[in-house]
């Protein structure tokens, strides 16, 4: 019996794709455009989320043997178009002297523009966990996304979402300060971002670079700031109630202390207590009789 050649790949092997490619265009196109496009029609995207698109040596290298494996999207502008999505590959592919790159051409209005390329951008494993954090956090700003909702959408957990999204509120003083002292931990960096109060923040960063402290060192010290900061939160929010102490000089039976729950007791109020207080003694005394 003659066997027959199958076709395709082995049954060992499943074709790889990039899954946020594939849903993003099955759901926001309903036939995706994807032709080359000539580099010089193309503009980058004034809302991208990288700060740096840091180095892109390997990448030109990649395209110079390979070529671009996975199209730009972009979006009409007129007789231009403009970048949504992939930035990296436009500016590679421009460096090496290319006239065209495969793109996809989308139709979206500027808010969705917007929402996609902050989206795909945070799915790429090379954005420092500053880009990402801030990344997060225009998600939220601009569409009112719970940590859920952005989970969701990028396929990560919850926790990690708000763990990063934390990393946010570093001042831009205090960033430059890490990433001169070259600390790229993640960890070290979230852990950071746990203390509320700026100064000492910047003293937690200062404690970690001088005495180059590991990442454990660092949870430690970071809960130590903490209470110190819950302590003099505590100290500050808690109110100072009005005290009455009367001690008698000739009577040494008895002192009395009344301790108000409002701060300030006029001597007016104070009499009026003490009458009532008589009042209720003296009332209480003859039903007891």
């Amino acid at each position: 019996m003659q066997k027959i050649k199958k076709s395709g790949l082995p049954e060992s092997l499943t074709m790889r794709h990039d899954p946020h490619f594939v849903e993003l265009i099955a759901s926001k196109s309903p036939g995706p455009r994807v032709r080359l496009i000539p580099i010089e029609k193309i503009d980058p995207n004034p809302r991208q989320a990288r700060s740096e698109l840091g180095n892109i040596q390997e990448l030109m290298d990649s395209i110079k043997n390979k070529g671009v494996l996975e199209p730009i999207l972009v979006r009409a502008k007129g007789e231009r178009f403009e970048i949504i999505a992939g930035e990296r590959r436009f500016v590679a592919s421009k460096n090496l002297g290319l006239k065209e790159i495969p793109c996809i051409e989308m139709d979206v209005e500027d808010q969705e523009a917007m929402e996609i390329s902050l989206i795909e951008n945070l799915q790429r494993k090379d954005l420092d966990i500053f880009e990402e954090a801030d990344g997060l956090k225009a998600l939220i700003n601009l569409y009112g996304y719970a940590h859920q909702e952005i989970a969701d959408k990028i396929g990560k957990a919850r926790s990690t979402i708000t763990e990063i999204i934390s990393v946010s509120r570093i001042p831009v003083h205090i960033r430059e300060k890490i990433k001169k002292a070259g600390i790229i931990s993640r960890s070290t960096i979230i852990e950071i971002a746990k203390i509320e109060d700026i100064e000492a923040m910047s003293r937690l960063v200062d404690q970690i670079i001088e005495r180059r402290l590991t990442r454990t060192d660092t949870r430690d010290l970071t809960k130590l700031f903490k209470e110190k900061e819950e302590t003099k939160a505590e100290n500050k929010e808690k109110p100072k109630y009005f005290v009455f102490n009367y001690v008698p000089k000739d009577d040494k039976t008895y002192k009395l202390r009344i301790e108000f729950k409002k701060q300030v007791v006029t001597r007016q109020e104070l009499i009026k207590i003490l009458e009532q207080i008589l009042e209720n003694l003296k009332a209480e005394s003859g039903r007891n009789k």
